[in-house]
């Protein structure tokens, strides 16, 4: 699949994981550094911190994911926010269980 707007190329793989990754929520991890000038006049660096974030779960991309899945557009289209978050809640237990 080609990605005019960032001129690349991305396999359908990719972007199922993605859409994946999106829907179910994911850890990060967020790096600061802080440099200091030494006497010499070079950077040295003085401090790293080293955060781990929780991004979660997205409704829509669980809505696509759904979509995708069980192969029928209109069904999870038509519900609401309310409907679509129990669904959802559904979805991750079953995936948690299945880690297990």
């Amino acid at each position: 699949m080609w990605c005019f707007f960032m001129n690349k190329k991305f396999s359908e793989k990719k972007i199922n994981e993605a859409l994946y990754k999106k829907a179910v929520g994911y850890e990060a991890s967020e790096v600061v550094e802080e440099f200091v000038v030494s006497e010499e006049g070079e950077f040295k660096l003085n401090k790293r911190k080293i955060t781990k974030k929780h991004i979660s779960p997205d409704l829509s991309a669980v809505k696509m994911l759904l979509e995708k899945v069980e192969n029928k557009k209109g069904k999870y289209s038509e519900m609401s926010d309310e409907q679509l978050y129990n669904e959802k809640i559904k979805i991750l237990e079953l995936l948690e269980k299945l880690k297990k």
